[in-house]
């Protein structure tokens, strides 16, 4: 077990702010994470990709890097395929590869960041899928005591960006693959999302296929989202509300063209990037940090930003909306 002391992270979030943690390990298989657990080291936090962190100051304690490889099918029949992967592996690279074998059920969340790993936690979604709509199972290790677990769908507890990973099974299950259902046949892309029937549409697509629908949604995403090579960013910085219908109907006689879009029964999802917009906060710089010009969800870094002033900013956004619409959003990141 190689602890790397006080281990510097800015190359490990894409917001590309400098912090470091009392020390890194890089975890390659599962006998890893045993060895951690036997160690008795502490305090742990897991980390995948940094696309979803925010990192406001230096971390106590270890930082645990989920770098688990492997794809692999375990089970299939005339219709589906059962895939196991590892935690650690990117998750486009694996939507990539879901493709590339013609199995269906991923294509809508191409080009999401981060890992496969996180994407159970947060129950990534985009353009009308989210992840459990394929998602089988994962394995765990449970860092308080070793004990091996699985999860299936209905222990997971998804909903919108939620799971029990985030309430009282946060930081303590380390995830060490996932494993989806995806589609031989019998399938039909959901194409549902007005900007991809737009995308298709504009490229004289009638009958989309899933490499199409993917290569729409990345078009969208690389049109709508920036670069964080380019510019440090953590993807959609805020969540989109959820609203009853009955306070919606108050906003639209004040507001006639806020959008919105059916959560269940008597409520209503608003976008956020909308509330931000509308809130005067698109586009707007603030020293090293600011709101993403073409994009109101995503709080960007300029480049010698720090993560207080990231949250300072994100801070006042959300007030500004409250104080302006009586909505509270939240942030989507996780907040270090």
């Amino acid at each position: 077990m190689h602890i790397q002391p006080n281990a510097e992270l800015k190359a490990y979030n894409t917001f590309g702010l400098s912090a470091r943690a009392g020390g890194l390990l890089k975890i390659l298989h599962t006998g890893d994470v045993h060895e951690v657990v036997s160690s008795g080291l502490h305090p742990l936090r897991i980390l995948g990709g940094g696309s979803n962190i925010l990192l406001k100051g230096d971390v106590e304690g270890y930082v645990l890097k989920n770098e688990i490889k492997g794809i692999s099918i375990v089970d299939e029949n005339d219709n589906n395929v059962l895939v196991e992967v590892g935690a650690g592996e990117v998750w486009h690279q694996f939507v990539l590869w879901a493709i590339s074998k013609n199995l269906g059920g991923l294509e809508n969340l191409a080009l999401i960041p981060g890992t496969v790993g996180a994407a159970p936690i947060q129950n990534i979604g985009a353009y009308g899928v989210e992840q459990e709509s394929v998602f089988h199972s994962l394995k765990a290790i449970d860092l308080t005591d070793g004990n091996e677990m699985i999860f299936g769908k209905d222990q997971c507890r998804f909903g919108y960006r939620d799971s029990i990973f985030k309430h009282e099974l946060k930081n303590r299950c380390f995830i060490v693959s996932v494993s989806y259902l995806l589609y031989k046949k019998n399938y039909t892309v959901n194409t549902s999302y007005g900007a991809i029937s737009e995308v298709l549409k504009s490229k004289d697509v009638h009958n989309p296929g899933i490499d199409h629908v993917a290569d729409a949604v990345i078009e969208i995403r690389r049109s709508k989202l920036p670069d964080p090579e380019l510019i440090g960013n953590a993807g959609s910085f805020f969540k989109n509300p959820v609203i009853s219908v009955a306070q919606y109907k108050l906003l639209k006689e004040l507001h006639p063209d806020i959008p919105c879009y059916s959560a269940g029964e008597g409520l209503v999802k608003v976008p956020a990037g909308w509330l931000i917009e509308r809130a005067g906060y698109k586009g707007i710089q603030k020293g090293n940090v600011g709101v993403h010009k073409n994009q109101a969800l995503v709080l960007v870094n300029y480049g010698q930003g720090t993560g207080q002033e990231v949250w300072q900013l994100a801070l006042e956004v959300m007030a500004e909306v409250q104080n302006r619409f009586g909505i509270q959003i939240e942030p989507e990141v996780n907040v270090w």
